[in-house]
């Protein structure tokens, strides 16, 4: 592949869609998102929707040349699933796979339809890296996968962050988690 061709990388913007759908999951299920804690709601959800926009567009625009970006990109979606997968209670399926009893405080109702949109996400996250971001180092989506354990730390302090907002300024946000205590 000539490096200046632009690839398309329709599994990528797939990640990049699923790991949308994952943050702003939880935004609606009244837990909150990455960052909220942080910055707030609302500037949270405007910067996962400008970085998500950013990121789709970019995937099926940038030539080939740029696939490392993609790679990383792909790398740190695919570690954020295995650190979900990892670090909250889970039970095995009949394959064998991880599936998560409960996350972030939704519950395990809301579970059933959770875990499917991790499974997608982290899949076409993989499947990215081995098909779509081929002129890439194959260093970086290793580098990437090595945040997992920061990952695993980060996603409980949010949490608890998250938490005791709900406490002290309850909102609609965050209904979710005042169920918590």
């Amino acid at each position: 592949m000539r490096p200046d061709r632009v690839t398309g990388r329709p599994l990528t913007r797939i990640a990049t869609a699923g790991l949308a759908a994952h943050v702003f999951f939880e935004l609606g299920a009244g837990v909150g998102m990455p960052v909220a804690s942080l910055v707030g709601p609302a500037p949270a959800a405007g910067l996962w929707a400008l970085g998500t926009g950013t990121l789709w567009r970019a995937a099926g625009t940038r030539p080939a040349s740029s696939d490392a970006i993609f790679a990383v990109a792909n790398g740190i979606g695919l570690a954020a699933v295995i650190a979900h997968l990892r670090g909250w209670p889970r039970r095995r399926t009949g394959l064998g796979l991880p599936w998560l009893r409960e996350c972030e405080g939704l519950g395990p109702e809301l579970m059933r339809y959770y875990n499917p949109i991790l499974y997608v996400s982290g899949a076409a996250a993989l499947v990215a890296l081995l098909r779509e971001n081929r002129s890439a180092p194959r260093y970086l989506p290793l580098l990437a996968l090595g945040l997992v354990p920061l990952l695993i730390v980060t996603q409980h302090a949010e949490h608890w962050r998250l938490r005791d907002i709900a406490r002290r300024r309850p909102g609609w946000w965050n209904r979710r988690l005042r169920q918590l205590d």
